[in-house]
This record gives structure tokens, sequence and C-alpha cells, in this order.
């Protein structure tokens, strides 16, 4: 069957919910059920989380249970090969729940089905799945639905659309009442040596900055309390638009609303990360003292074969100018430990720089040559076994420049928002710089609340502290 175009179904056209939710009503001694598992970063995250949206407009309640739904939806991610040999392992599982009941609808969709390979494997490989979809289709999903349930065969993983086009009016089911994820930009034209991003998710589009303002007024009106833009890279973010407005911008804008609330955003590129922005943080009112800023090498030979486009130099710069300006500035970043060609002398380079900074954490990844990627081609003459090796006394120096961190913060006072109980006695909440801390309190109604704690110790993974 043939899927609409983007021009010819938005989400302002209902037909398709009235169709399906008839369906639904007709055929279901129950309400249906969906599964909605998802891979990768925030960025998915929010995608599932409008997926979720439309489901539930369509008629569907959700479960944690594959084995109880009625449709799976697989949201994957392509950033690494394990994730995507996890995401095809998981696959192969559900052919079980389909042989047990064949009315199921399985659905696998992300940034892992906009390369064509994967795509086809799953088409070939996996012939139980319904439908193969890439990342423009939130649009039409309820047309993608509607066939399902009509018995139509929809198997497609590339759907027309304008790299231009971005839906305001997409329904969203949030998974917590307390953090909220505001994409404010899709897409990236950074085009890294390694990265298969500007591939499956496209070019960069930022949405207008009345969307984002609107939507995060929502949010705070709501009573959520901690909200973070996404974008592959949001320092970008306006440069695309009309209007003339910048990421700096944005963020003052949003600073500048009334509320109880901290707002956060990632990721950040250190190529267009700029003096004015840690000046806007350092001025605010809402935004938190914590920077993902990511660095992948700390060898300026290596940064240029990943087409990083900024030095070590230039890193060390911006990074020295907010830690002057924000004193509780919290740093966390991202490693890639093997790029291919790099010598042990050059992998040093990145240990020193971690130490010079001190980070409070970090995302380390051995080095997964990407299909299509220009570093896919490149020499790669040091074996898996000793990047492993690499990688081992990246993350024990890591840890103690974590562990003196956690050190120097303790019997000082912080904020903390409370995010959850795990006890009785126990609760857990993040900083504004985003380390988690354990608190010790009897107290039953701290959730989702900013409370101050008095830091009383640490262990590898979060503080530990009291009600000051």
């Amino acid at each position: 069957m043939r899927i609409s175009s983007v021009a010819e179904n938005t989400f302002l056209n209902v037909n398709y919910y009235h169709l399906v939710n008839d369906i639904l009503s007709r055929s279901f001694g129950k309400t249906p059920l969906a599964f909605v598992r998802t891979y990768g970063c925030q960025q998915n995250v929010s995608d599932s989380e409008k997926i979720k949206g439309v489901l539930k407009n369509l008629g569907y309640s959700f479960t944690d249970d594959e084995n109880l739904s009625d449709l799976i939806v697989f949201n994957t991610c392509a950033i690494r090969q394990n994730a995507q040999d996890r995401v095809l392992g998981n696959i192969g599982i559900l052919k079980k729940i389909k042989s047990k009941n064949p009315k199921v609808k399985i659905i696998i969709c992300g940034c892992m089905t906009e390369q064509d390979y994967a795509a086809n494997k799953i088409k070939n490989s996996y012939p139980f799945v319904d439908v193969v979809l890439g990342t423009k289709y939130l649009n039409v999903l309820p047309e993608v639905i509607y066939n399902l349930l009509i018995g139509s065969k929809v198997q497609v993983n590339s759907l027309e659309s304008s790299d231009d086009d971005i839906f305001e009016d997409v329904p969203i089911e949030r998974d917590s009442k307390i953090k909220a994820w505001v994409p404010i930009m899709y897409g990236c034209d950074n085009f890294c040596s390694y990265c298969v991003v500007p591939y499956v998710r496209g070019r960069e589009k930022s949405r207008k900055s009345e969307d984002i303002v609107s939507e995060v007024k929502g949010l705070i009106k709501q009573g959520y309390k901690d909200i973070t833009l996404l974008g592959q890279n949001v320092n970008s973010y306006g440069k695309h638009l009309d209007e003339k407005v910048d990421f700096s911008d944005l963020l003052e804008m949003l600073d500048n609303l009334n509320g109880d609330f901290r707002l956060r955003f990632m990721t950040s590129h250190p190529k267009d990360a700029t003096k004015r922005l840690i000046d806007v943080i350092a001025g605010s009112n809402h935004i938190c003292s914590h920077i993902h800023l990511p660095f992948q090498s700390g060898n300026n030979r290596i940064l240029k074969l990943m087409n990083r486009r900024y030095t070590r130099e230039s890193y060390l710069e911006i990074v020295n100018y907010a830690k002057h300006k924000i004193p509780d500035l919290c740093l966390t970043s991202d490693i890639i430990v093997g790029f291919p060609g790099e010598t042990y002398e050059e992998f040093l380079d990145t240990v020193s720089l971690i130490k010079e900074v001190g980070f409070a954490s970090l995302f380390t990844f051995i080095y997964s040559p990407r299909n299509g990627t220009p570093a896919s081609l490149m020499k790669d003459p040091v074996t898996y076994e000793e990047k492993s090796k690499w990688f081992s006394y990246l993350l024990k120096e890591q840890e103690s420049v974590s562990l003196k961190i956690y050190e120097e913060m303790v019997g000082k006072i912080f904020e903390v928002l409370i995010e959850s109980r795990i006890a009785d006695n126990l609760a857990v909440g993040k900083t504004s710089g985003n380390i988690s801390v354990e608190i010790e309190t009897l107290r039953q109604d701290l959730v989702g609340k900013f409370i101050n704690v008095k830091i009383t110790g640490y262990n590898k993974t979060k503080l530990k502290a009291r009600i000051n």
C-alpha cells in the first residue's frame, strides 16, 4: 500500500483518528494495550513520548509487558553497533510473541531503520515484523495503524518529507510528571566523520521560538520542575529560521518565564559554544549550572580526523571561561576511545584533558564503525582488545576525578529536586549540576519539590545527604 506524503496528512486531519478509534472500539472487548520500547538518546525518549501520545489518542492504553500487548513499537538507535545488535536480538524474541498471538502488530521505527542495510535486514530476516519506518513517521502513524488494523501489509522505511517539516500539534504522553524533554531543533549539519546522525536524522531545522516558549510555559503551568531542551547541537539553534534568534536569545526568553523550575539543555557542540552563552547561564535564575560539552578526544590530530572543527586549546578556553563565570559549574562530556589511527600517546592526551578539566562524569565509548561514514573507511590497526585496555584505564582515571569532586562537596549545602523514593527512609534527586543524591528522610511529601540538603558522604555513583 502507499503511505500518504506529509503534505497530504497532518495532525490537523483527524480522519484516521476517528477511523482507528472506531475499529478498536468494535474489535476489542477491552482497551487495547501498546508496548513502546525506546533505545538510545533523550531525543529518542522524546520521540517515544510522542508515539505514545498518538497511540493514546487513537484509543490505546499502555503496558510494560510486551507479552500482554496488542501493539509493539521499538524506537531504535543507530549511534553504535552494539545498540543495533541489541535491537535485533530483541526483535528476534518477538517471534515467539507473534506465534502465540498472531494478531499482535509489530512496528520497528527510528534511526536504525533509516539505514537501508538495517531496514532490509529487518524485512528479510524478521518477516513477522509488520511495519518498518524511519524517523519521519509521526504524522502518518495514525494511517499506518489504520492500515494494519484493516489487514494491509505495510513495510516502508522511508517517508516522503521535506527537511523543513516540523509538526507542532503532535500529542505527547510524557513519562514523568516532574521532568520534561523539549526538542528545540532536529537533525545535524556537522557531519563528524564517525557519526551517522546527519544521515538518519537529516539536516538541522529549528522550531520557532514562540512555539518553544509556549510549550515550556504549558509545562511550568502543569507543574514540571526540570525541563531539558534537546537538539543534536543546541548551540546552532536558529541558524535556519527567518527570525533573528540564537540559542542564547532563546535561553534568555525561557529564563524570564515565571515559575519554580529548572532549565537544562543538551547536547552542546564546543565549536559553537560562545562566551555570550556562558554569560547568559551565569546571570540566569533558572538555568542549571551544568553543561554537557562533548570533546571526544584531547588530541588535535584526532579531532581533525573526526571533523570536530575545534582544537584542544579552544575547548579549554571556553571551559576555563565557563568555570570562571559559573563557580559551581558541573561539566560532563562524551569521549570516543580508539578512533581509527589513534595511537596510545594520542589517547593519553585525552586522559590528560579529563584531569585538567575535572569532569563530574563522562559518557565513554570504544569507537564503533558506522556504515556510510568517512571514519568507517579509515585504517584502524589497533585491536579491540588493546582499545579495551585503554578504555579501562580511562574509566579508572575518571573515577578518581569524580570521587575528588564528590569529596569536595561533603559538608556543603545544595538544592536538590526530589525525583522519587526508593525506600521508606530514602529519597533520590538531582542537584543543579545533575549529580544524583540519595537523601535520608522519612518524609513522604517531597517528590517533585526542591529542598536544601547537606552532603554527608558519597560512593562511586552518587552523593549521600540529609535534609538541612
